[in-house]
Formats: structure tokens, sequence, C-alpha cells
């Protein structure tokens, strides 16, 4: 994975250097070798700063009203979210069974406190 992000870094410090090159050569023909620069300079300020706003979170999308939510209960809710989001569920569920299999007593408080739940429940 850090061989990767690497390898990616890299490969945006290529890309910077020869998009900064072709701005310099482009501005240099109308301003000459300062004004070339300054150019250069320039237009990686205002890109720095454009990412700036939006990586801080400055500069938000508009926002669609959301629609009224009814009142869902937790299970409802955990379901939904595992349809909108199937790889945190497994890997929540992975987690589950980890902790499952290294700690069977918590497996038992849980289902202990369940049965005890729905016994103090009163019947409709």
């Amino acid at each position: 994975m850090a061989a990767a992000i690497s390898a990616m870094a890299a490969a945006v410090a290529v890309c910077l250097v020869a998009a900064a090159f072709a701005i310099y050569a482009l501005a240099r023909e109308f301003l000459g070798p300062a004004g070339g620069a300054a150019v250069v300079a320039g237009v990686f300020a205002l890109t720095v700063g454009a990412l700036a706003l939006v990586l801080t979170g400055k500069v938000r999308p508009r926002s669609r009203r959301p629609e009224p939510v009814e009142e869902q209960t937790l299970m409802t809710r955990a379901i939904l979210m595992a349809r909108e989001r199937p790889l945190i569920a497994a890997g929540v569920a992975a987690a589950a069974v980890a902790v499952a299999i290294r700690n069977p007593g918590v497996v038992t408080a849980l289902v202990s406190a369940a049965i005890a739940g729905r016994a103090a429940k009163p019947d409709e």
C-alpha cells in the first residue's frame, strides 16, 4: 500500500513539473523569462489555494434539502446502512466475528442481555 501511494505521489510530482514547464514555455513567448516564471508561480499558487479550500471543506456543493426521515428502529437503520455500504457492513461483520472468537464472554453477555430485555418488556 505504501509503495502504491509513493508511486502515485511520484507520478503527481512528474506531472506537476511537466505542467510547470509547459506553462513557462507558453508564457515566456509573450512575457519573457521573468514573466513566464511569475505566471507559473501564480498558476500553482491558485491551484494550491483552490485545493486547500476544497480539502478544508470551505467549498461545499449545493446541498439538496433532505427528505424528512421517518423514525426508524436501530435494526432498520443498520439494514439500510448495510445495503448502502456493503463493504463497511462486511468489515463490521468480520470485526464482530473476530471479537466473538477471541472473547466468547462478550457473546454470552450480549445474548443474556437480549433475553433479559425481552423478558422485561411487557406483553401488549
